[in-house]
């Protein structure tokens, strides 16, 4: 049987990517990164805001607000890695200036 959580977690995931393709314009061949660390965000978020407690928005057992907070944070993760990886030195065969 398939927790709750882990259902709620994946609609929660694609929710939030999919506002940060609209907010972005694009997101191109990371998508599916950024589905995967958003699902893992907020599949630990909830588990950290259940044992934490305090959660103003909950459905069922389900925390919320705090799965948002940490699918946002691996969707930032996402980002900043892909930023990084994206800064390269000159090409072979480029005039250099």
């Amino acid at each position: 049987m398939i927790s709750p959580s882990i259902v709620l977690s994946a609609v929660l995931a694609v929710f939030h990517v999919s506002i940060y393709v609209l907010v972005r314009g694009r997101a191109g061949a990371r998508v599916p990164i950024l589905l995967v660390a958003a699902f893992l965000g907020a599949w630990a978020g909830d588990a950290v805001g259940g044992r934490l407690g305090g959660d103003p928005l909950v459905l069922g057992d389900y925390s919320l607000v705090t799965a948002s907070v940490v699918a946002w944070l691996g969707i930032a993760i996402v980002v900043g890695l892909s930023l990084l990886g994206s800064v390269r030195g000159p090409q072979a065969g480029a005039p250099s200036r």
